[in-house]
């Protein structure tokens, strides 16, 4: 009699498809036959850590002992990695630092040896292993009626399996580039970027996304000097007398820089249960408060933590802590606060000591995934205007280098930020270049001529429509990801003011449309009627923005495909 295995694809090798094979092949069982469809030749690495997202000027923003566990450490393999990689990027085992930020395209490689080890160990346990490399899936075909998922690969055809993971990881649409000249819808891959610009380059965002940009630019137009007191410094070549960077940022803020944290792992272990969220679901009407989870997965940790900053804010509400979190950041100069939040993150980073302040806020950035989708309309609303805002801001944790490059563009005068309002606009030019439309502080419409812009405004969180598997569209194995008004009363009242993203059911029931797809907390898919697909699930970030605000690199990575184990098993 034939042997029958558990046949599972994951489509994506990079870190979501790295943890997600890890899980199957320490699950303990010997009767999977596991298939990997990576759409480059190098698995591991992804977008972030391969040249599709990284140069070498371009270095992660977490360390060795912040990266949650593989199967060797960074410093391990250090120790065995081939030496044209370490030369590559002058690391040694002696000069390595557990705590010091790498290279991105340095953690690409060992992510991708991490790849290696775990096929070796696949091999040993009995689980049968298809890789097939520069593969790319093209569409994805459900079939309850059999039991299966079929995967359609170009020049592969198609195949079917039992369970199917989608892990396709970062996706940065189109819509003007290569339309409009000088006109970039993302910084990525950042090798389009190595351009010599005796100009004025317009840049949107003032996130990791954007400062991955502007370190490529300004190599590309005059040299970072060290100076004897171990200072940097910034001058342009005799070619770009004129380049200069207009960072666009909403409000005039720039991003927290990195510091020491005292827990290296996002988790969710010290914060609400499983049984405490289903126990005021039920006393909730299926909701779970905003302030509820603020309450007691912020603020009651410092009763313990710190006493003194817990006096400060127990009686602040959401708005009254952001508004006092903001304030100060509002009333300085940006590049006065960045200098000063320099100082005290290389102060943490030496004395080995938190901002605790910010390392719950990551904390609760990450917590919120889960309860995320029992959320009402009203308080998702508060989450993306309120909170995030801040929260984006502050635990971006720009490495110190990124940092001290940034300050020395400032001092150089080539890099400025230009404060600009929400209903800021970017008009594309049809002969080049773009229009940059806002309001500035105070009040006065402006408007700029860009020759060059790029839109770093990080990962977009992308429609229901976008997603690229059609077929799980037409048959509505998926559905659009939305959220219940709790009062009938604002819903209608935000539906009758016009608000597209918010619709009826004919039942008096409103609800907001939210970015992606409709997941469970086990990652699984759903359709229309809220039905859980036991064969589909997704780690793809991009998709399930709606339910799943928060993405935090690996840790989510980890979090994510332990929930989708447990549920497959």
């Amino acid at each position: 009699m034939a042997e029958l295995r558990r046949r599972i694809a994951i489509l994506g090798g990079g870190p979501a498809g790295l943890f997600m094979f890890k899980r199957l092949i320490e699950s303990g069982r010997d009767d999977l036959e596991i298939s990997i469809f990576e759409r480059k030749s190098q698995l591991g690495s992804g977008m972030p850590y391969s040249k599709e997202g990284a140069n070498e000027e371009h270095i992660t923003n977490v360390s060795d002992n912040e990266i949650p566990a593989l199967v060797s450490s960074i410093e391990e393999w250090v120790n065995n990695a081939p030496s044209e990689i370490l030369e590559t990027y002058n690391i040694t085992p002696e000069n390595f630092n557990e705590f010091k930020v790498l290279p991105r395209l340095f953690f690409g490689q060992y992510l991708s040896a991490q790849f290696e080890l775990l096929l070796n160990n696949a091999k040993r346990t009995g689980i049968r292993t298809h890789l097939h490399l520069n593969s790319n899936v093209v569409d994805i075909i459900d079939h309850p009626e059999l039991n299966e998922v079929w995967v359609d690969v170009a020049e592969l055809g198609i195949s079917a399996f039992d369970r199917v993971i989608i892990c396709t990881g970062h996706n940065w649409p189109r819509f003007n580039e290569g339309k409009i000249e000088g006109y970039f819808d993302s910084p990525y891959p950042p090798s389009k970027l190595e351009l010599k610009l005796n100009h004025p380059i317009a840049i949107k965002g003032s996130s990791l996304t954007a400062i991955d940009a502007i370190r490529t630019l300004a190599r590309h137009n005059g040299e970072f000097v060290k100076e004897k007191n171990g200072e940097i410094s910034y001058c342009r070549s005799e070619n770009s007398p004129k380049f200069k960077l207009a960072m666009h940022s909403l409000d005039g803020l720039l991003p927290g820089i990195r510091f020491h944290l005292e827990d290296t792992h996002l988790s969710n272990d010290s914060l609400l249960t499983p049984e405490e969220i289903m126990k005021y679901k039920e006393d909730n009407d299926g909701f779970i408060s905003l302030d509820f989870v603020f309450e007691k997965n912020f603020k009651e940790i410092f009763l313990k933590k710190d006493p003194d900053f817990y006096d400060k804010i127990k009686k602040m509400n959401i708005e009254e802590f952001v508004g006092s979190m903001m304030d100060l950041r509002e009333r300085l100069d940006p590049f006065t606060l960045f200098r000063a939040e320099y100082a005290e993150a290389e102060k943490s980073i030496k004395r080995r000591e938190s901002v605790y302040w910010k390392e719950m806020l990551a904390e609760l950035s990450f917590a919120m995934n889960y309860p995320a989708k029992y959320l009402s309309a009203e308080d998702m609303l508060r989450l993306v205007k309120v909170l995030m805002p801040l929260i984006a801001i502050v635990i971006a944790f720009v490495p110190q280098n990124s940092a001290r490059e940034m300050l020395a563009l400032c001092d150089a005068g080539v890099l400025e930020l230009i404060p600009v309002d929400k209903d800021s606009e970017v008009i594309p030019d049809k002969k080049g270049g773009i229009s940059y439309k806002y309001k500035d502080e105070s009040g006065e419409f402006r408007s700029t001529y860009y020759k060059t812009f790029i839109n770093c405004i990080g990962q977009p969180r992308l429609s229901y429509e976008q997603f690229p598997f059609k077929s799980l569209i037409r048959s509505k194995t998926i559905s659009p990801a939305h959220i219940r008004f709790r009062s009938p009363t604002e819903g209608q009242a935000a539906f009758d003011k016009g608000n597209k993203e918010v619709e009826a059911d004919g039942n008096g029931n409103y609800y907001l449309k939210v970015p992606g797809i409709t997941i469970n907390d086990n990652f699984q898919v759903a359709d229309q009627y809220s039905a859980y697909n036991k064969r589909l699930y997704i780690m793809a970030v991009p998709y399930i923005g709606g339910y799943n605000p928060d993405y935090s690199g690996l840790d989510f990575c980890e979090e994510a495909s332990q929930r989708i184990i447990h549920s497959i098993f």
